[in-house]
C-alpha cells in the first residue's frame, strides 16, 4: 500500500526508493520506515529487480527518525520498552539493507543525520552529492548512537575515527565523508541523479546471484576468522557455480566476447 513519504517504482529491473518528505528533511516515520523494509524485502525475494537505489528529495536525504511521530505515549515507561522499540524500528530499518540479496546504492542528495546516515552508510554504495553532509547527531541530543552506528562507523573507518564523529557530532562534508572512505564517490548535485541510474544500470545488468553471495561474504567477513571465511568463501563459489550466469560468465571468457547476464 502507498505510504505518505515513500515513492516507489521499478525501471529496468532497478527498485527506486524515494523519500518524499522534503519539508522534514525526509525524517523517517515509523509508517515510512516500515515501507522501507518491505520494499527491500521485496527486492530481495522479486527475481526481476536487480538492484536498489535509494534516495531522498529536496535538501535532504533523511534526518533519521521524526521523534515527533509515534514516540512513546506519556507514562511509565517499562524496562525493555526502547530496547524493543529499537529491535523493531531502527535495527531492523538498518538489517533490512544489509540482508537486501540485490545491491543496493544510496545516492545521497543531502543531509543525513542520525538514523538517516546510518540508512545511507548501511548500503553497499554510496554516491554523494557535493552538497550532502553526515551528521553523527545522537550526542547532541544527549542519546546514545542506535540502528546500527557503533557497528557500522568502527567496520568503515575505524574506532578512533568513529569516536570522533559520535563523540563531537560534528557534520561531515561530502569531500571529507569520501575522504574518510564513508561514501564512494562525490559528484556534482547535478549529476547525482544521472550518475546514481548509471551505477544503477551497471549493477542490473551483472550476475545477480553472484552479487547477492560477494555482499554476503564481505559483510560476514569482519566479524569472522580466517578459517572459518575460507570455508564461507568455498560454500559461496560451489552454489555461485550453479547459477546460469556463472556458466554464461565462463562460456563467454572462453569465446572471447562479453557476457549477458540474465541475473538467474
Amino acid at each position: 500500500m502507498p505510504v505518505t513519504g515513500v515513492a516507489h517504482e521499478v525501471r529496468e529491473q532497478v527498485s527506486h526508493i524515494t523519500l518524499t518528505r522534503p519539508e522534514a528533511l525526509n525524517a523517517l516515520t515509523p509508517a515510512m520506515r516500515d515501507r522501507l523494509v518491505d520494499l527491500l524485502t521485496a527486492a530481495s525475494a522479486d527475481p526481476d529487480v536487480r538492484a536498489v537505489v535509494l534516495t531522498g528529495t529536496g535538501r535532504g536525504f533523511c534526518a533519521g527518525a521524526d521523534l515527533r511521530v509515534g514516540g512513546s505515549p506519556a507514562g511509565e515507561r517499562i524496562t525493555g520498552d526502547v530496547s524493543r522499540t529499537l529491535r523493531l524500528g531502527a535495527q531492523r530499518l538498518i538489517a533490512s539493507v544489509l540482508d537486501c540479496e540485490k545491491p543496493v546504492l544510496a545516492a545521497v542528495n543531502g543531509t543525513a543525520a542520525g538514523l538517516g546516515a546510518h540508512l545511507a552508510l548501511a548500503c553497499d554504495l554510496v554516491l554523494a552529492a557535493e552538497s550532502a553532509r553526515f551528521i553523527e547527531v545522537f550526542v547532541r541530543r544527549g542519546l546514545v548512537p542506535d540502528g546500527g552506528g557503533a557497528y557500522l562507523l568502527p567496520r568503515l573507518i575505524g574506532p578512533r575515527r568513529a569516536k570522533e564523529l559520535m563523540f563531537l557530532g560534528d557534520a561531515v562534508p561530502a569531500a571529507e565523508a569520501e575522504r574518510l572512505g564513508l561514501v564512494n564517490r562525490v559528484v556534482p548535485d547535478g549529476d547525482l541523479e544521472k550518475t546514481a541510474r548509471e551505477w544503477a544500470a551497471r549493477l542490473a545488468a551483472g550476475p545477480t546471484r553472484t552479487l547477492a553471495l560477494t555482499k554476503a561474504l564481505v559483510n560476514a567477513s569482519l566479524d569472522t576468522d580466517r578459517t572459518t571465511a575460507f570455508a564461507a568463501e568455498a560454500t559461496a563459489q560451489e552454489l555461485n557455480l550453479t547459477t546460469r550466469d556463472a556458466v554464461e560468465g565462463l562460456e563467454a571468457f572462453a569465446e572471447r566476447r562479453a557476457a549477458k547476464f540474465r541475473g538467474r
